[in-house]
């Protein structure tokens, strides 16, 4: 089935070669097998030329805050797909760069020998820079494909800025964006021509990684990464894993989902937003499991309204979710899109946010810490050094506590512009969710992103919506998550 075209483009304007010795799906983005538009996309190339299809995943070492945090959820996805390809008529090439750099002249390599290259169309952190530094260098032609969301990226013709003009836009739009999704299973049934084998040439200078390896202890110790943020002992990468959660989540949470998600002592969301961050789940699988269970179809929506419950005529906890899916995440998408130079920047705000935050940045701080006592949750603050805490050790935090955690943040600093670098920091160099669109949209929402100006107008804050750890504390359940990550504080909270 070919995919929407809406989804795919061209990077450069380099000859498709159909005699070329294979497709190439180089996987960067999309790091799963399942609901993927751009392995669909190369299945369906190699189908049209009539050659093998190779898969290949690297992992490089140069990009900011590298750790075996992230290397290795990247790797145990790597291992599941490698498991899952195994037995189909595919060529999977996983690459883990040794030293930085050592990788560099593989792609070129791999694609000098192909019909053409497919890659992922992922518009955040160093990806669009990456290929834009390769498209035309490499000696083959370079097609991108949208895979991020239910909406493709192209679709708005706008940026959006508040929830509800979004989700109006949305729900006007939607239902047409659900009849094109992804195949569940893009290999599966294919009868594909097979690579005896990559070149001896390639794979001697640049031998596929021997996963469980690197997955032992001490595996990531010669590659010159970040050792001290050490991996997450909750939350394992791959499409295994994020399916796993999924099937609990809907099976077993959901339920509770609108009543308990915003309390830390419950466990009511999916913690899937690590796999969604590096591509081993998709939002359509997501998406697509929600209906299942509500016994969905389209002729049950209603007319758009703008409002985040009543469109999909499903039970509460349903509706409540997809907004976070289909309104929250995507508007993230949306922006980090259409403003690529400027999405991670001060400058991104409304306007009414850098006014009222310029006019009350001379305001005297009650605290200032500097980024290593936030990053030693060294604060006064027990719940706050608790969020800190949980971040740092789990490489996830609590939705509502990360809302938290970055306002007081913003109160704590001695400008604007010096917790939004704090926040970043601190998200990306921690969290597996970090360098994501819709980490960003949490990021900046703490500063005025797709929200409204509130009063009365308060020091440091101005107009800017405000948080406290004493109101958290008064209206969460959160005592069992304060002793989890108490760390040796002897201060305690007041419920």
């Amino acid at each position: 089935m070919a995919i929407p075209k809406i989804r795919h483009s061209y990077a450069n304007e380099t000859a498709v070669r159909e005699d070329g010795d294979y497709v190439l799906y180089w996987m960067i983005a999309f790091r799963r097998p399942r609901y993927n538009f751009a392995l669909q996309h190369a299945v369906d190339r190699a189908k049209q030329f009539g050659k093998p299809l190779v898969v290949f995943e690297p992992l490089r070492t140069r990009y900011r805050w590298a750790s075996d945090r992230l290397h290795r959820f990247v790797i145990e996805g790597m291992r599941d797909n490698a498991e899952h390809f195994a037995d189909l008529p595919v060529t999977y090439y996983p690459y883990v760069e040794p030293k930085p750099g050592a990788g560099s002249p593989l792609l070129h390599r791999l694609a000098k020998q192909a019909c053409t290259v497919v890659t992922d169309e992922y518009p955040c952190f160093f990806l669009p820079h990456m290929i834009e530094a390769v498209k035309d260098r490499i000696p083959a032609r370079l097609e991108l494909v949208d895979s991020n969301g239910v909406m493709p990226l192209r679709t708005p013709e706008r940026t959006f800025t508040v929830a509800h003009s979004y989700r109006r836009w949305m729900q006007k739009n939607i239902l047409d964006a659900l009849v094109e999704i992804p195949s569940e299973d893009p290999l599966a049934g294919q009868d594909l021509p097979r690579l005896d084998s990559l070149p001896t040439k390639i794979t001697k200078k640049w031998p596929a990684a021997n996963l469980d390896k690197l997955l032992a202890d001490g595996g990531l110790a010669k590659i010159p990464i970040d050792h001290d943020v050490a991996p997450s002992p909750i939350v394992a990468g791959g499409f295994v894993d994020g399916g796993q959660r999924l099937t609990k989540f809907v099976s077993q949470t959901i339920d509770v989902y609108n009543d308990d998600r915003n309390h830390p002592d419950e466990h009511a969301t999916t913690g899937l937003s690590p796999h969604l961050h590096f591509g081993h789940i998709s939002a359509h699988e997501i998406v697509a499991a929600i209906f299942d269970n509500e016994d969905w179809t389209p002729d049950k929506a209603s007319a758009a309204n703008g409002k985040n419950n009543g469109f999909w005529n499903t039970s509460e906890p349903a509706e409540a979710f997809l907004d976070q899916v289909l309104t929250w995440r995507e508007m993230g998408f949306n922006l980090s899109f259409r403003q690529p130079d400027t999405y991670d920047k001060f400058e991104s705000l409304p306007g009414w946010a850098q006014t009222t935050l310029a006019e009350h940045t001379s305001d005297e701080r009650p605290y200032i810490y500097s980024l290593d006592e936030f990053e030693s949750a060294s604060t006064h603050d027990p719940l706050w050094n608790a969020a800190q805490r949980e971040l740092v050790q789990t490489g996830v935090m609590h939705n509502y506590m990360r809302m938290l955690w970055g306002k007081k943040i913003l109160h704590w600093t001695k400008t604007p512009h010096d917790a939004l670098q704090i926040m970043e920091h601190l998200n990306n160099k921690y969290g597996l969710d970090g360098r994501d669109p819709n980490s960003y949209s949490g990021i900046f929402w703490v500063l005025g992103r797709y929200d409204r100006a509130w009063g009365p107008k308060r020091p440091i804050f101005g107009s800017v919506r405000y948080m406290t750890s004493d109101s958290a504390a008064k209206k969460l359940r959160l005592k069992k998550y304060v002793k989890r990550f108490s760390g040796s504080e002897q201060q305690t909270l007041s419920f």
